[in-house]
């Protein structure tokens, strides 16, 4: 019996991981398994290999390596930053600036903060997700101590300003965090230049193991935040446990590789995201959400009016797309991102996310036009 083709689109909830991580990470695993806090030759080797990976991160990223604190993923990374940040700096205030299509990892931790006493402010968006500008700059007050928004969405791939929003926040004395889980190795990241304070992202995202992650702290502008978790003392206190030197490993390696090959795996990505965009388009009833604005190169994300979306995905099993973040995918509730950008319940619900990665071919696009045009055909003709 021939096994049924699948074809993966969802490279913005998880990546596979790449064959030259995975050995990389192998002997830490086995013969060079010692603790990086251990006083002895197994720990000092363990060691060496967490800093050199700290090198290629931040080389990565353009940033020393000694503003990377490695964590257990972008959502520890976040709410250690937030919640720490906030605590830290609460004498002088108590006001945090938000959007309304950020990634829950941020949303849930802004509504932890709100328990807390912290007022925040959920800035809302335009039809392909872009916040105001001014309303960015109204909204900073005297009491106001950190803005947090992102770098790219998740979702639809948006990649707003960062630079402008910079210079406002900047100019107001107030502190710049960014989700750049995202954009990490699918666009330049030039960390320097951004002039963010704090930052996050994941391995896993990047071809890298799952449950590794990095939090920015940017040492030039002399960011202080309290620790949110005790016990131990490594990571500089912000984040302590012994920590996972194969999947620290493994992320540095996923680093490198992406700092070597992202120009071209790009520019590659663009032409498969406009292949698929201009032959999905076509189809009635098709909409590209913020596909008039300035994306991540792998990443669409298309409505298709008057459609099931619960029966259109199931029929369409043979590829592997979402309607949401994956980390709210197990609950059928509308994209809050997609709801935040005006659209219905009902048309969010028939909305869907592709992301494209390293292993996707024109023959994967082609194959993917084929089957949602056939599928949504028979679903139309269904409802006559």
């Amino acid at each position: 019996m021939t096994e049924k083709k699948k074809i993966y689109l969802d490279y913005n909830a998880t990546t596979p991981v790449d064959q030259r991580v995975v050995d990389a990470m192998l002997p830490y695993f086995t013969e060079k398994f010692g603790n990086a806090s251990s006083d002895h030759i197994y720990g000092w080797d363990a060691a060496e290999a967490v800093e050199i990976a700290r090198e290629q991160i931040g080389r990565l990223i353009s940033c020393k390596s000694n503003e990377i604190t490695f964590t257990s993923g972008a959502t520890e990374a976040a709410n250690l930053a937030l919640s720490g940040y906030c605590e830290g700096n609460r004498s002088k205030g108590n006001h945090i600036i938000t959007c309304k299509t950020e990634h829950k990892a941020v949303l849930d931790t802004m509504e932890a903060l709100e328990t807390k006493g912290f007022e925040v402010t959920y800035l809302g968006v335009d039809a392909n997700g872009n916040i105001n500008l001014q309303e960015l700059e109204e909204a900073i007050t005297s009491k106001t101590i950190l803005v947090c928004l992102m770098l790219a969405n998740n979702e639809t791939g948006l990649i707003p300003p960062i630079q402008a929003i910079e210079r406002i926040v900047n100019s107001k004395d107030v502190k710049l965090m960014s989700d750049i889980t995202q954009a990490v190795g699918k666009i330049p990241v030039d960390l320097r230049k951004l002039n963010l304070d704090l930052a996050f992202f994941s391995s896993h995202k990047i071809y890298g193991p799952k449950g590794v992650g990095a939090l920015y702290i940017n040492k030039q502008n002399k960011v202080e935040m309290d620790p949110y978790i005790f016990g131990g003392g490594q990571e500089k206190g912000i984040r302590p446990g012994t920590l996972n030197v194969p999947g620290i490993v493994g992320f540095g390696k996923a680093a490198d590789i992406a700092f070597s090959d992202m120009e071209m795996e790009s520019e590659r990505m663009v032409k498969l995201r406009n292949k698929l965009d201009d032959d999905l388009k076509h189809i009635a009833g098709a909409i590209i959400n913020a596909g008039s604005c300035e994306r991540l190169p792998n990443t669409t994300n298309i409505s298709f009016k008057n459609i099931d979306g619960n029966l259109f995905l199931r029929k369409l099993n043979s590829l592997a797309i979402s309607r949401s973040s994956a980390c709210t995918s197990n609950t059928v509730q509308p994209s809050h991102v997609l709801r935040a950008m005006g659209l219905k319940d009902d048309l969010a619900l028939s909305s869907f996310r592709f992301s494209l990665g390293r292993n996707t071919s024109t023959e994967d696009i082609e194959f993917a036009v084929k089957e949602i045009t056939k599928n949504i055909g028979q679903l139309n003709r269904a409802m006559v």
